[in-house]
């Protein structure tokens, strides 16, 4: 199912898989193709102020921001199903921690930055989609976080990657002008 990634056809299931490949490799021109103006992803609320935007250009920004952080990001697609219109799409992403992972709340705030540990991860993950004229309207996913932090070593935390955290995030919030 994962046959030339970047093609895009008017069939929905096709315009939600080439999202999601668009995520690991895609360009803003692709977003275009396959992104409403006005459409946006739930996910991007656990993003920074700066990637939460809608329509194509946020999705690329949210793209870039997960780039950073995993090298070699990738998603193996293993079913997509459409009914009516939403699309449900069952993957496995994977790559390598090799930037600081920053997740914010809700509110805005810099939650916690994960420095990189250089390690694999593969983790699956379900994406929905519901469309309006044939493009993404909206977005959420439900993913595999735990496993993922277990491969990666975020958890359980080891004494000196807690303190590599501290530093990190401490660091993080000099620069963007945050609180401790």
């Amino acid at each position: 199912m994962n046959a030339n990634p970047m093609a895009v056809s008017s069939d929905p299931k096709s315009i939600a898989i080439s999202s999601i490949h668009h995520m690991a490799s895609g360009s803003r021109a692709d977003f275009d193709a396959v992104i409403a103006p006005h459409g946006f992803t739930r996910t991007r609320l656990a993003a920074p102020p700066s990637v939460r935007g809608d329509g194509p250009g946020g999705f690329h920004d949210l793209a870039l921001w997960l780039r950073a952080t995993f090298e070699g990001l990738s998603y193996e697609i293993h079913h997509a199903v459409a009914d009516g219109d939403l699309v449900t799409v069952n993957s496995t992403m994977s790559g390598r921690h090799t930037g600081p992972f920053t997740p914010y709340t809700e509110d805005g705030e810099l939650d916690a930055v994960f420095p990189p540990t250089g390690k694999t991860f593969a983790i699956t993950q379900s994406h929905w989609f519901r469309m309006d004229n044939g493009l993404i309207a909206e977005h959420w996913a439900n993913r595999d976080d735990l496993g993922m932090a277990k491969q990666l070593g975020w958890v359980p935390s080891t004494p000196a990657y807690l303190i590599r955290m501290a530093r990190a995030k401490r660091r993080a919030l000099r620069t963007i002008g945050g609180k401790r």
